[in-house]
């Protein structure tokens, strides 16, 4: 029988997590035929522009972890873009927003359906959804995610048989396909995939149910500010202080990876 802790939630508490677990194989079905019949251009703005990008959460090696999306801080990708007037290289704010939009529609309708019908009845608890991918070697430093307000969830959708796990505080945890994995990100993790295969998980942040709604949101547009003026590729994700400090790498038993962690930086 499976233990939960106050990093490591019980996904059955939340409730309205069972809508994605519900069609979790046609939402792996949408992600995989998008990859495999997208053109190169489509693949390129979904990972360009529709991934959230961080400046701070490094890997060891070569190998990478890769992630698009179609819902953050509570608004589709196409509405995201336009609100922050996110500007591109290849294109104006315009022009990617009308892309992603396309894109979402014509890729991804039965996610965006879950993700409407979940937020039409709990009042927008939903902030983030997006797939993410660890590639075969991936090895991610130890980080924290500075979400207080949040929990995350992973709904296993490509799950490799051996060694790709989640390491956080004292727990080394494995994901299950069509299964969801909750856990409070402000505790220090560090994920790995040491298969030989891609693991695609799922990505839905959500707030906490004991937080205070107005609190959690006004949080939520202070800290999304702070991180768009330091980079607007994070897409509100990811920020500065999505660290760990020196003593958790010592109190959690990942003193080792100190050294390559300072390497890095």
């Amino acid at each position: 029988m499976e233990t939960f802790n106050e990093y490591h939630l019980d996904p059955d508490i939340f409730t309205f997590l069972q809508t994605f677990q519900d069609n979790w194989r046609s939402i792996r079905d949408e992600f995989t035929y998008f990859t495999q019949n997208a053109t190169a251009e489509e693949l390129k703005l979904a990972y360009d522009v529709l991934g959230p990008k961080s400046k701070t959460i490094q890997t060891k090696g070569k190998s990478k972890y890769s992630a698009f999306g179609i819902l953050f801080q509570g608004l589709f990708i196409e509405q995201y873009i336009r609100s922050h007037q996110i500007q591109y290289p290849d294109g104006g704010t315009d022009e990617a927003a009308s892309k992603a939009l396309a894109l979402r529609e014509k890729y991804f309708p039965k996610l965006a359906l879950s993700i409407e019908t979940v937020n039409s009845i709990e009042d927008n608890i939903l902030r983030n959804v997006y797939f993410g991918t660890f590639h075969s070697g991936l090895d991610i430093k130890l980080h924290v995610n500075d979400n207080p307000h949040m929990n995350r969830g992973y709904l296993g959708l490509i799950v490799p048989e051996g060694d790709v796990a989640m390491k956080i505080c004292h727990d080394r945890l494995y994901w299950q396909e069509g299964k969801f994995m909750v856990l409070d990100h402000s505790y220090p993790h560090c994920p790995h995939n040491y298969t030989e295969f891609d693991r695609t998980v799922l990505v839905v942040d959500f707030f906490k149910p004991d937080w205070d709604r107005a609190k959690a949101s006004q949080f939520e547009r202070e800290q999304v500010k702070e991180r768009m003026q330091d980079n607007p590729y994070s897409l509100g994700v990811f920020g500065k202080s999505d660290r760990a400090k020196e003593s958790d790498f010592i109190k959690y038993g990942l003193a080792h990876q100190l050294e390559w962690d300072k390497a890095l930086t």
